[in-house]
């Protein structure tokens, strides 16, 4: 077998600046059956379309091609040396589309989406490029920064249940779905039975491709969606349409006034990426300590780099409202799950991660898997939603430090869901300003999350651990 390793153990590269130029076969071994994972999930990528559609009056052609040059950008991440699944700012979604949704339908609404997107690529790229990106959210109130990522998860589920949502139209097979889903997921004793028996433990690395194979069927049962009608042969995207209608190439650039319009949503969806951010590193120092066999350089500077550009990009040549976010979490911890098992399983991350978002890309231009998901792209984009609903709250809860905290975040939250970025951060620093006066910045620790803990004993810690 070739050996694709360095001396200090580090996968091969070429040396790019701060980055780290790696190509399949040559610097890294293809990982086949994350290959046919991706060729699979490609569906999740597909569910974009029905945002764009909506949004934009996008056609489904042109939407097509917003999906494919996404995906071709996807690669872009293993390709210079960051060892994850790049996908969307899924949790910021509803943010934007809320921040869109005030602008009329037409052209002033794609130039409201494009000047957004723009803004965050060039922001995040000048934070990768000064290495500030950790200085800036760290100047962020811990109940701003939990309002904004709670506001983002309600948001979300408001998506999917408002009237005329998606839950309308697929109210049987998205209450199916969603239930497995959050078992599959979420659940202690799903978890519990992963660590006794191979299948359900295979059925967990799957991520929600399950769940979106079962949607497929639940759907015409349920007379929501029609059986798809399988085609065959190559995906026909329509570049031009996309080009001449949505793109500074056919509407010209957006006006400066768009650009300030954007700062509020713009700083909003940066907050809730920068999550990702540390997520995807926390994983990979798991994966760094399991496998001492490879050296990982995860540079948060690198990626903020990267998917800054890509959103700089997409920008330009196809606006994008699910966006361009550092990390496919789901996916992610798939990969992660599988490098774990040791070198025979995967021999480098980068080839599992690189091999399934080659993956990705050959489904999109394939007819028969786009036409097979086509049908359900709605419930998966609702299932996408509600699963990072879950998420999002979870986590921006923990983002505060005392019970004052909490109610800031809880009005601030509200505020963005309903009326968006904008009166959201206004409403979190009147509050903060009022509450805390000099200690703004800092705010308190009252011990919330802690004062439960002194009673659990070490016997009922181990009991909740062994029993689901």
């Amino acid at each position: 077998m070739t050996d694709y390793r360095r001396a200090d153990g580090e996968t091969r590269y070429w040396p790019l600046g701060p980055f780290k130029v790696r190509l399949p076969f040559l610097h890294y071994r293809f990982e086949w059956p994350d290959y046919f994972q991706g060729l699979l999930m490609c569906a999740v990528d597909l569910a974009a379309i029905p945002l764009m559609t909506e949004l934009l009056g996008m056609p489904f052609e042109a939407a097509l091609a917003v999906v494919l040059l996404n995906g071709l950008l996807y690669l872009t991440h293993h390709l210079l040396g960051d060892p994850v699944v790049p996908g969307w700012i899924t949790p910021a979604i509803p943010l934007l589309i809320v921040y869109c949704e005030t602008f009329p339908e037409g052209p002033e609404r794609v130039h409201a989406l494009i000047a957004f997107q723009l803004l965050l690529g060039l922001f995040c790229i000048g934070l990768g490029a000064t290495g500030l990106s950790r200085k800036v959210v760290g100047l962020v109130p811990p109940a701003i920064k939990a309002g904004i990522i709670m506001g983002a998860g309600i948001a979300a589920v408001i998506s999917v249940f408002k009237v005329g949502g998606r839950f309308e139209s697929f109210p049987w097979t998205i209450s199916i779905a969603i239930g497995i889903a959050f078992y599959l997921i979420f659940s202690r004793h799903f978890a519990w039975l992963k660590n006794r028996n191979r299948f359900w433990g295979l059925l967990g690395k799957l991520g929600i491709f399950p769940i979106i194979a079962l949607a497929i069927v639940i759907a015409p049962l349920f007379a929501e969606a029609p059986w798809p009608t399988i085609e065959w042969g190559f995906t026909k995207p329509d570049f031009v349409t996309l080009w001449t209608e949505y793109t500074v190439f056919g509407l010209g650039l957006p006006s400066p006034e768009m650009f300030l319009q954007a700062v509020p949503t713009m700083l909003a969806a940066y907050i809730v990426l920068f999550g990702d951010v540390l997520q995807g590193k926390a994983l990979l120092t798991e994966a760094d300590e399991a496998r001492r066999d490879e050296k990982i350089d995860y540079d948060p500077d690198r990626a903020h780099m990267i998917f800054g550009g890509r959103n700089a990009t997409m920008s330009i040549i196809g606006p994008d409202v699910a966006m361009c976010g550092p990390l496919w979490a789901a996916m992610h911890v798939v990969i992660v799950e599988r490098f774990k098992e040791g070198r025979k399983a995967m021999d480098s991350i980068f080839g599992g991660a690189g091999s399934f978002r080659w993956g990705t890309n050959t489904g999109l231009i394939l007819m028969p898997i786009v036409s097979l998901v086509e049908p359900i792209l709605g419930v998966a984009l609702a299932l996408t939603l509600l699963i990072q609903g879950y998420v999002s709250v979870r986590i921006g809860i923990l983002e505060a430090r005392s019970q004052r905290d909490l109610g800031i975040a809880g009005v601030t939250a509200a505020v963005l869901a309903t009326q968006g970025a904008t009166w959201a951060f206004a409403v979190g620093v009147a509050l903060c300003f009022l509450i805390y006066g000099r200690r703004f910045f800092s705010g308190e620790n009252d011990q919330t999350f802690t004062k439960d803990l002194e009673p659990r004993n070490a016997s009922s810690r181990n009991n909740d651990e062994e029993t689901p």
